[in-house]
């Protein structure tokens, strides 16, 4: 068996994923460019540290607010107009921002108001897109590709800052969120020309808004390694969220710098994170996740120490350069372990979650670390952050990170059919299940140890309630009983078992007496 390609330029030979690669690439870019101006602009409106902050938290709010319930209609719904609508949408906004900064007729409440509204158009996007870009790619190209998506990403923190700089300089804020409309259609061109892959049909009862919400963070919440993934995520971006929120009073109040050289500094950031892009995959191959997160939380809190006590222009830039790279380096790992640990059936909400932990972090993370610097200042707040950065690293002992192997995401086929007289009505619940087993005298230990192992699965699937029994009149009996809110809750966690779940029912099972078999019961409620 050959071994995975760990170069970049393997999924970009897809025609396919070039197209929205390149597509996405230019919406970055308009999305950079419209942060910086924005948050230029409210510089130069008011001189306000807190409203500069809140410029990154009304771009990345709208992450934690409506990510979930979109990375639900992005797994149950059509995603080709899903993301058309949301870009659309995005489309009017900023030409309203571009004409209303054009009339002079804008403030900090109106350019806060719309770059947020700028925001829930992409948190309502983003996980239609994040998991569609990458279906045209084999599976063991997935870490290349979501790399791939992270430089454009990076790229255009790079290139959408300068260019917003220079345009700003010469023509004027305005014009800058003219240039983001295009950007828009350029990538709204991209999904209409490659639409995402149709989901798959199912017998199933489609799943519900609040429903499919509450069952993702089940998911999460049961699911040991997506559970550690996001805390890891979380804690990092809320650390590392200081020296993007202050940066623009750094560039103005410590390095003397105008618009120029806070992008400058922003295309700074983006030219580390590409740099190291170009040779992630082969690095993380080579030492592995923990060694990479763990070597940028490092880097990363030394840049934000070095932008906190020093003037010297030149040494800033160089440390730019390197927190690029470590904040590259850490996000990717995150996002690709994500990706590769969700079955099918909840990946878009699996991308939504990240963007949740990440970037809801990263908001609330700015508007904290802007109030901290109107009291103290940006010099002891960046000193704060970089220590709870370092404080954060220890977290690799309990919540370790890893990538799903691919049978702990393909779904299996369930053990047992549904031996029902009348199958009941969807909304019907809530759902007793009961599995009966008559095991080998004297196995009981190693029995309740192997069985413990499924109350994750079947919680994490849908399950409310799990539990083990023994039979007092027979002690070598034992009865497993979960509860499911309804019918269609209970199809729905059948056709989510995977593989790994099989191997450890096979291992259950395995303590049947001769001749014996698992017996499987179901009780609707009726009062």
């Amino acid at each position: 068996m050959s071994t995975p390609s760990t170069s970049l330029w393997s999924p970009l030979r897809q025609p396919v994923f070039r197209g929205l690669w390149i597509g996405g690439g230019v919406f970055f870019i308009g999305s950079g460019m419209q942060a910086m101006a924005a948050a230029w602009l409210v510089v130069e409106l008011t001189g306000s540290a807190l409203l500069a902050a809140l410029v990154q938290t009304a771009v990345f709010m709208p992450m934690f607010l409506l990510a979930l319930p979109a990375g639900v209609l992005a797994d149950t719904t059509d995603r080709k107009r899903l993301i058309s609508g949301a870009l659309l949408a995005q489309t009017g906004a900023c030409a309203l921002l571009a004409l209303l900064t054009l009339a002079g007729w804008i403030g900090p409440a109106s350019v806060l108001l719309l770059v947020f509204v700028c925001g829930c158009c992409t948190a309502v996007l983003t996980p239609a897109w994040n998991s569609s870009v990458i279906d045209p790619v084999p599976r063991d190209e997935w870490p290349q590709a979501i790399t791939a998506v992270s430089i454009a990403y990076n790229v255009a923190r790079a290139v959408g800052p300068t260019l917003a700089g220079l345009v700003f300089a010469q023509l004027g804020a305005g014009w800058v969120f003219a240039v983001t409309v295009g950007t828009t259609l350029v990538m709204w061109d991209s999904i209409r020309r490659w639409p995402p892959r149709a989901h798959a049909p199912s017998k199933l009862p489609a799943e519900r808004l609040w429903g499919g919400t509450l069952s993702g963070l089940r998911f999460a919440w049961h699911s040991r390694i997506i559970l550690a993934q996001l805390v890891r995520v979380m804690a990092f971006s809320a650390a590392g969220s200081a020296l993007w929120a202050l940066l623009p009073v750094i560039a103005q109040r410590q390095l003397g710098a105008g618009a120029q050289g806070f992008g400058l500094l922003m295309g700074c950031l983006g030219i580390g994170a590409v740099a190291v892009g170009l040779m992630l995959g082969r690095l993380r191959a080579r030492f592995g996740l923990e060694w990479i997160v763990g070597s940028a939380g490092g880097v990363f809190a030394a840049a934000m120490l070095v932008t906190a006590l020093t003037q010297r222009a030149w040494l800033v830039y160089l440390w730019m350069l390197l927190a690029g790279a470590a904040w590259m380096s850490a996000m990717s790992t995150f996002n690709t372990a994500t990706q590769a640990s969700a079955p099918q059936w909840v990946r878009s909400r699996a991308v939504a979650m990240h963007m949740v932990a990440a970037l809801g972090a990263f908001a609330l993370g700015s508007a904290f670390w802007g109030a901290s610097s109107e009291l103290m200042g940006p010099t002891p707040t960046l000193c704060l952050a970089a220590a709870c950065m370092l404080a954060g690293l220890p977290l690799a002992g309990p919540m370790p990170l890893r990538m799903g192997a691919l049978h702990e995401v393909t779904q299996a086929t369930p053990w047992d059919e549904l031996f029902i007289e009348a199958e009941p009505l969807p909304e019907a619940g809530p759902v007793a299940v009961e599995i009966g087993y008559r095991i080998v005298p004297g196995s009981d230990a190693a029995f309740l140890d192997a069985i413990s192992q499924m109350k994750a699965p079947r919680r994490r699937d849908g399950a409310t309630f799990w539990r083990v029994y023994k039979d007092l009149g027979e002690p070598s009996r034992y009865v497993e009983r979960f509860i499911v809110e309804s019918w269609a809750d209970y199809l729905h966690q059948r056709a989510r078992a995977t593989m790994a779940d099989q191997v450890l029912e096979t291992g259950v099972r395995a303590f049947l007496a001769p001749g014996q078999s698992a017996r499987m019961s179901h009780y609707i409620a009726e009062r």
